[in-house]
């Protein structure tokens, strides 16, 4: 692991485990920090699984794992998903597909039989869409009716997207995509790659296009501070064959989430602007740093292990 890679990955994930309490919905501290309360637990879950390489698990992850497993088979989790209208269908899918190894499966039994048939279907849904409920409904064993991935791939994220030009609307900042446009793009890669664990990705891709653009991207959210973004699009680099410390786009958005780590080890924002005051309450505090954190931790470990893959 490069320095800088091991710096980013150690303190993010000291900070996360100094910060379990925030993360766990039924502790009083939770109450404090106005995130999904279930939402937190689940991307935790989702750092946890995509660490977990052979003989390779960090220690440093040990007690998440441990409140992850408690969580799991606790009948009082699921039923915080019915508190977020519009997504209760999809953390249930998720909260099945990230379920850890050996545990009562009760909960995710349940939570697999409370999916309706449409929701796992493919109609009136983007190819977007239908690659991320494919992607946790494989990884669950829940049967579906997405099309194949190289059916989907052609109206993907990764091969529709192109930076603007001078004859699209005006984009924010001069950025080469809108922010959710991005972010999709990003979230693509990742279900096709699963989070870098694959060491290919689904026949039929040329990602040469997508490189381009990850790294006109890569190099706005340096310009800008864009730190959660930037992560992303680093493990993207990664997931799409890429090296990114060696390209000039990668080695300076790491530079960038380097010098945007507290000394406590936590990224305190989306960006620079959207970043918390070192005088927040801990509750504000952990809303507004937990995701970008977690996410530079999982890209910090993920990007080294695929590279020695």
């Amino acid at each position: 692991m490069s320095p800088a890679l091991e710096e980013l990955a150690a303190g993010a994930l000291d900070w996360l485990g100094k910060n379990l309490d925030l993360f766990d919905p039924f502790s009083p501290e939770a109450r404090s920090a106005t995130h999904g309360r279930a939402k937190a637990a689940l991307e935790l879950a989702l750092l946890c699984h995509c660490a977990a390489r052979p003989g390779d698990a960090p220690d440093a992850l040990g007690g998440a794992r441990n409140l992850v497993r408690a969580l799991w088979q606790d009948p009082a989790f699921p039923a915080l998903f019915e508190d977020v209208p519009g997504h209760s269908a999809t953390y249930g899918l998720v909260f099945a597909a990230l379920a850890p190894d050996g545990i009562d499966d009760t909960q995710t039994r349940a939570a697999v039989a409370r999916l309706a048939p449409d929701f796992l279907s493919p109609d009136g849904k983007s190819p977007y869409r239908r690659i991320e409920i494919r992607y946790y409904a494989d990884k669950a064993g829940v049967r579906h009716g997405i099309e194949p991935y190289a059916a989907l791939l052609p109206d993907s994220p990764l091969a529709a997207y192109r930076a603007a030009g001078p004859e699209d609307p005006p984009v924010p900042d001069g950025a080469p995509l809108t922010t959710p446009k991005a972010y999709a793009l990003t979230h693509t890669a990742f279900y096709l790659g699963d989070f870098g664990r694959s060491p290919r990705l689904p026949d039929g891709f040329d990602p040469a296009g997508a490189r381009g653009l990850v790294d006109l991207l890569l190099r706005h959210c340096v310009r800008h501070e864009r730190w959660d973004l930037a992560a992303e699009l680093v493990l993207t680099q990664s997931v799409l064959g890429g090296e990114p410390l060696d390209t000039p786009a990668g080695a300076a958005a790491v530079e960038c989430l380097v010098r945007a780590q507290r000394p406590d080890g936590a990224l305190p924002g989306r960006s620079a602007a959207l970043a918390a005051s070192p005088a927040a309450p801990a509750g504000e505090f952990f809303r507004k740093a937990y995701h970008t954190t977690l996410v530079t931790a999982l890209m910090a470990l993920i990007v080294p292990a695929r590279e020695r893959s």
